[in-house]
């Protein structure tokens, strides 16, 4: 494999801290710049985004990659999934996002509708991806139900008022995110984002709140080590 960081005068080491800074925290471009300088580093803003650009899927492709290995044999026991709608340039577009029962993103899709046809591509992405769950929470979108009729899935349909928070809880981190960068500019960004920043995010979250402090030192400070050696 040949090294991604051939012709880069800056660290990888730096390099992939401004693309962790910039993808897992609410933060714009010029505010990595600052703390990046705060830190005796001199780099552009614009290279920062020359940098997420470039290496951003390459991370996310290698986290997908070695967490699909590690549940490679596992049955999908329950899906969560969900839409929200994203304004570009005045125009609402869909994000749809499908969420396991431990509340790890498994797939983000952009749409310009939400139809029936929108969702069965949705659905399809994410199982030839990731499997056929046995149980999938849904809202009351009659979207879903077609979709899933067509697939031959729709008994293992399941909606509620709050089966669903699962999916639900999994867009805030996004929107903190959307925010910051003062939304986007186009569809194809939006989607190659999301797909960045749900990989990134799965690597991370760490649900502090089911373990004691120390389980969760030791698992926050594995997966700094395993960012640390991506694309090596």
């Amino acid at each position: 494999m040949r090294n991604p960081f051939r012709y880069y005068k800056t660290s990888p080491d730096i390099i992939r801290l401004a693309v962790m800074m910039y993808v897992r925290f609410p933060l714009s471009l010029r505010q990595v710049e600052d703390m990046l300088h705060e830190r005796g580093i001199d780099v552009s803003y614009e290279t920062v985004r020359a940098w997420w650009n470039r290496f951003g899927p390459m991370f996310a492709a290698e986290i997908r990659k070695k967490r699909s290995a590690s549940v490679q044999g596992m049955t999908q026991w329950r899906w969560h999934l969900d839409e929200v709608f994203v304004r570009i340039n005045g125009e609402i577009h869909y994000l749809w996002r499908a969420v396991d029962h431990e509340g790890e993103v498994l797939e983000a899709f952009v749409t310009k509708k939400r139809n029936r046809k929108a969702a069965l591509r949705f659905l399809k992405k994410a199982m030839k991806r990731h499997g056929s769950p046995r149980a999938a929470v849904t809202d009351r979108l009659r979207s879903y139900r077609a979709a899933m009729k067509i697939i031959g899935n729709a008994e293992r349909q399941a909606t509620g008022r709050w089966l669903n928070n699962q999916a639900e809880n999994s867009h805030q981190p996004f929107r903190r995110r959307e925010r910051a960068m003062a939304r986007f500019r186009c569809a194809k960004s939006l989607q190659k984002f999301t797909s960045i920043h749900s990989s990134v995010h799965n690597h991370f979250n760490q649900d502090r709140h089911l373990y004691k402090r120390l389980n969760f030192k030791l698992n926050r400070t594995a997966a700094l080590i395993e960012w640390r050696q991506l694309a090596a």
